[in-house]
């Protein structure tokens, strides 16, 4: 899958989590590409490090802290990012779960095998 398609798909799952989260907030088209950019540029780079550091504590949890460390990730963005917010844990939380459900689904709907 090319980068214009993940961009978008990012983007649309940024969408659709902000329509569903109460607590994020983006403002406009434009600022939804670019958090979608950054999102990606974070999840590419900060959370395989976030991962590693964590890794004792996701093993304790059974994996459940990277429910945690993709909240983080959002909010990072929503930290670089002047247009899109978040207000706090909880709407990162249920925010990254969300994008992570949306942007798996388009991705299998999108590059079914045909």
């Amino acid at each position: 899958m090319g980068f214009l398609a993940r961009l978008f798909i990012n983007a649309f799952a940024l969408w659709i989590a902000t329509e569903l989260v109460p607590g994020l907030e983006v403002r406009g088209f434009g600022t939804l590409l670019l958090a979608a950019l950054v999102f990606g540029v974070v999840n590419a780079v900060v959370r395989p490090v976030a991962v590693i550091l964590s890794l004792p504590l996701t093993l304790v949890t059974l994996g459940l802290f990277l429910l945690v460390v993709n909240a983080a990730m959002l909010g990072l963005t929503a930290l670089l990012l002047p247009g899109f917010r978040v207000e706090g844990f909880w709407s990162a939380l249920f925010g990254a779960i969300a994008v992570s459900i949306v942007s798996w689904a388009a991705a299998r709907l999108f590059t079914a095998e045909r």
